[in-house]
């Protein structure tokens, strides 16, 4: 299976590679790692070493909108290692992307979403944005169902970021801090029509939630939500549902 080099980062005399069996990932995938630690010229005790799943959020601030690194989800992989001079330690790590892990890989170009996987011994470190090296994330089947619906509608995506917040629909909230958006406008705009929609999904095991914001003009903004179920009959329904919250 194909390796990548994921992180490479010194920490005193020793260094510390995140080796990663693929970096091409769907949102709640389970994914396995080798944590490679490779002494230096003298002995050395690491008082612990963390595993961090990172993100880039906008966020509003006095001065302005800005992005800022965001911890999505953090792994401890050991408390204290003492590692002698030049000596190999390698831990094996099996670990599960949360669900709520935005989509990068996806059709625009405007495309300010990036997730990456960060190593240190303190969330700090992991903060350090010279440490970073990106995963690459897919959306899910519900995902794709929703995003060609509303290419078939006649929308088009035109931006997709992270923002630091909380979502909460019907039936259905956030809970990593961050939510993603992706912004759709439509080919041709009416007088009166849907100026723009914005998605966020929710995943969850066996089912996908995806809050929609729609802008209409001289009507303001307004919010639906719909649940889609992981099953053949689940994914079909999504044209309707949509059409349906488009109009």
């Amino acid at each position: 299976m194909f390796k990548k080099l994921l992180a490479s980062v010194g920490i005193g005399a020793a260094k510390v590679d995140t080796i990663l069996h693929t970096e091409h990932l769907l949102p709640g995938q389970t994914f396995q790692a080798e944590i490679v630690i490779t002494g230096g010229n003298v002995d050395q005790d690491l008082s612990g070493l963390d595993l961090a799943l990172m993100t880039r959020a906008k966020t509003e601030t006095d001065d302005g909108e800005r992005f800022v690194s965001h911890v999505i989800q953090q792994w401890r992989l050991s408390d204290q290692i003492t590692l002698k001079a030049e000596e190999v330690i390698r831990l094996p790590f099996t670990g599960k992307l949360h669900n709520e892990t935005p989509v990068t890989e996806l059709p625009v170009t405007n495309n300010q979403c990036e997730v990456w996987l960060a190593t240190g011994l303190n969330i700090d470190m992991a903060l350090d944005a010279s440490d970073r090296d990106p995963l690459y994330i897919y959306p899910n089947d519900a995902m794709k169902s929703c995003m060609a619906a509303m290419e078939n509608a006649g929308y088009f995506m035109a931006k997709a970021d992270v923002e630091k917040g909380h979502l909460k629909g019907g039936n259905f909230s956030s809970h990593s801090g961050i939510y993603q958006e992706i912004e759709f406008r439509p080919r041709s705009v009416s007088l009166f029509g849907v100026k723009e929609v914005e998605l966020s999904f929710i995943p969850e095991a066996g089912q996908t939630h995806v809050l929609i914001e729609l802008d209409r003009s001289f009507r303001g903004d307004s919010y639906a939500s719909l649940t889609i179920p992981h099953t053949p009959e689940g994914l079909n329904h999504v044209p309707y549902q949509l059409e349906q919250l488009l109009r």
